[in-house]
């Protein structure tokens, strides 16, 4: 078409001229390569008509009613198509027809009604000073962005960011400050003036964009433009937390609008972005995928408590949060781990009244969950500091459930039977670690630490308790020993869990602990593992060298060795058969060469696990006596 291009053609049915351009917006592949533009009714047409100064001619009105003189004038949109298109065919000028063919219209989000673009009168914000303003003020310090990594994407929106139509055809929303003489007068009118009045004048019909409304929260609410007590108190804050997916709407629009109404001083010091909400396997929830979640329903049904601790221990910065029915379930289990723990402890002689006891009086259990415990302030107070919530999240859950909970109330429970002065000191160590991990925990799991603390503590409640600070106190030594009793006592629940043993059931055992820091836990390693003493009669049918221990059990009478044996030799033959099958596959360059990369690390996954099944289940067996 280049020998077309700058002559005039004449438009069908209206006999009007219109010049030829040539745009590389336009597709060449798309039909015969050539189509008429409407400047005034298509958002790229208009950009074309921009870039080639063509006349830009409105043919609808605002009630999608044909307004340009001719057949078609007074006719609705729907009218006119079907009128325009009889009138071409009539005149031969149909020469083919494609159906069906789909496009991408606009609809309105409230009544589906379809949207036609029409050129009108907008009011606009120029942007250059207020983005570069923007940038600048993270560029040089003033402002950080958290993760540090979506700088970027708050850099490529700011730097690049064309002038801002701020009026919207809504009922709801700031109306625009706006009034039109009936001469033609403009009248933009302040917050301190009266609108113009007066037969003829109107206020324009618009309103503002929400985000120009939403980006003068920071200063606008606390009083401005008055110097109010609020606004030099409150302005700037210290911290926004927000969705990362609103970093382009909101953030950059409190950052431009805070800099150019407060002098220059940003709205806030840091942004902390955070991720969107999805479901379990990280789908966008959505209306029309049905994965919708109300989350009144799961507090319904498992607490406020469990649905902000799932939701916290998943908010990484800046990235999205998967949320399913089972993680909130799990989060209800832990809630209800750390009443029913505390309760156990406040009726076993947990207080906050009078001070810590000296080190020297401590047990080594004792030094240990108290250096534990500074360790777990500090780390928390890091990762608040940095924003990662779902880390500081994981470190309490394990922190209460696998070492106050599981451990330090289990080993303290032989302290608590025997009385005397060092339950008191136990009891007293068990409230002062109750009362800092209650308040650790309070933000992010705010209801039942309220409860528990103010019941604990007698104070006023935890929101205004002093934040917990790290004492300084560590005790490795103490740290070593304990580990070194855990290692004892778990390995002993996995030969018993090995063996079919139930969880309760008493076997006789002989301890040697002599030459090792174990020695006073005795007592709780034989409460802990339900090991009686040895008896008349004990013969030791396996023995389990862990730690420096040495601990002998006596299996005759508890389990049936034959049909133990029977048992584990089917279960080598199965993990043996596993295992060269697996071993077969990899071994085949054929196979190798076509199979996926996802099916290939699945047999290699599968051949490592039948290695450590092969062997678990002998060791079972040299550890099992003679049938």
């Amino acid at each position: 078409y280049k020998h077309l291009v700058g002559k005039r053609i004449k438009l069908p049915l209206t006999d009007r001229t219109i010049p030829v351009v040539a745009d590389t917006h336009v597709d060449p592949e798309f039909g015969t390569g050539a189509v008429k533009v409407t400047p005034a009714h298509d958002p790229n047409d208009f950009a074309i008509g921009q870039r080639h100064g063509l006349e830009s001619i409105t043919v609808m009105d605002e009630r999608a009613v044909i307004t340009v003189h001719g057949p078609f004038q007074g006719l609705d949109r729907f009218e006119a198509r079907s009128a325009i298109v009889g009138a071409l065919r009539s005149q031969g000028r149909i020469v083919a027809e494609k159906r069906p063919y789909v496009h991408s219209v606009g609809h309105c989000s409230r009544c589906r009604t379809t949207v036609e673009p029409r050129l009108s009168m907008q009011w606009w914000v120029k942007v250059g000073p207020l983005a570069k303003a923007a940038g600048d003020a993270v560029r040089d310090g003033r402002v950080a962005i958290h993760p540090a990594d979506m700088s970027k994407r708050y850099f490529d929106w700011v730097d690049n960011l064309n002038d801002w139509c701020i009026s919207r055809q809504l009922w709801w929303g700031h109306r625009i400050p706006i009034w039109y003489g009936p001469d033609g007068e403009v009248v933009c009118v302040g917050p301190d003036e009266e609108p113009p009045s007066g037969e003829g004048w109107t206020q324009d019909t618009d309103v503002l964009d929400t985000w120009f409304s939403s980006g003068l929260w920071p200063f606008s609410t606390l009083g401005w433009p008055e110097q109010t007590p609020d606004l030099q108190k409150f302005y700037s804050t210290d911290v926004l937390l927000t969705g990362h997916d609103i970093i382009f709407f909101w953030v950059a629009r409190m950052m431009m609008f805070g800099l150019y109404a407060m002098d220059g001083e940003a709205p806030f010091k840091t942004i902390a972005l955070t991720g969107l909400v999805r479901d379990e396997r990280g789908k966008k929830m959505s209306k029309s995928f049905g994965n919708v979640v109300d989350p009144l329903d799961w507090m319904d049904k498992y607490g406020s408590d469990a649905v902000r601790f799932t939701l916290a221990r998943g908010a990484n910065p800046g990235t999205d949060v998967p949320i399913g029915e089972d993680w909130v379930q799990a989060s209800r289990n832990f809630a209800n781990k750390i009443w029913n723990a505390t309760r156990f402890a406040l009726m076993n002689g947990a207080t906050v009244q009078g001070p810590l006891p000296e080190p020297s009086k401590l047990s080594a259990t004792d030094r240990w969950i108290l250096s534990r415990l500074n360790k777990t302030v500090s780390e928390v107070d890091a990762l608040y500091d940095d924003f990662q919530f779902a880390k500081l999240s994981d470190s309490l859950y394990h922190f209460a459930w696998d070492e106050v909970f599981d451990w330090y109330v289990e080993l303290s429970k032989t302290t608590f039977m025997a009385g005397g002065e060092p339950a008191k000191v136990s009891g007293r160590v068990l409230g002062e670690v109750l009362d800092v991990t209650l308040r650790l925990l309070h933000p992010v799991v705010p209801f039942v630490t309220e409860t528990l603390w103010t019941t604990l503590t007698g104070g006023e409640s935890v929101v205004v308790a002093e934040w917990p600070k790290d004492s300084g106190f560590r005790d490795d030594a103490a740290e070593r020993e304990i580990e070194t009793l855990q290692q004892v006592i778990t390995e002993v629940r996995r030969f018993r869990a090995d063996q079919g043993l139930q969880p309760g059931q008493r076997v006789p055992a002989r301890l040697t602990l002599d030459g090792t820091a174990l020695a006073p836990h005795e007592a709780a390693i034989r409460q802990l593992l339900r090991l009686q003493p040895e008896g008349e009669g004990f013969s030791a049918t396996a023995t389990l060298p862990v730690g420096g221990a040495v601990v002998a059990l006596d299996l005759s009478g508890t389990i049936d060795v034959g049909a133990e044996r029977k048992r584990l030799a089917k279960d080598l033959a199965a993990a043996e058969k596993e295992k060269a099958q697996a071993h077969g596959k990899l071994g085949n360059e054929a196979f190798l060469a076509k199979a996926p990369d996802q099916v290939v690390e699945k047999i290699r996954t599968r051949l490592a696990k039948a290695d450590e099944d092969i062997a678990r289940i002998k060791e079972q067996l040299e550890r099992l006596p003679e049938a």
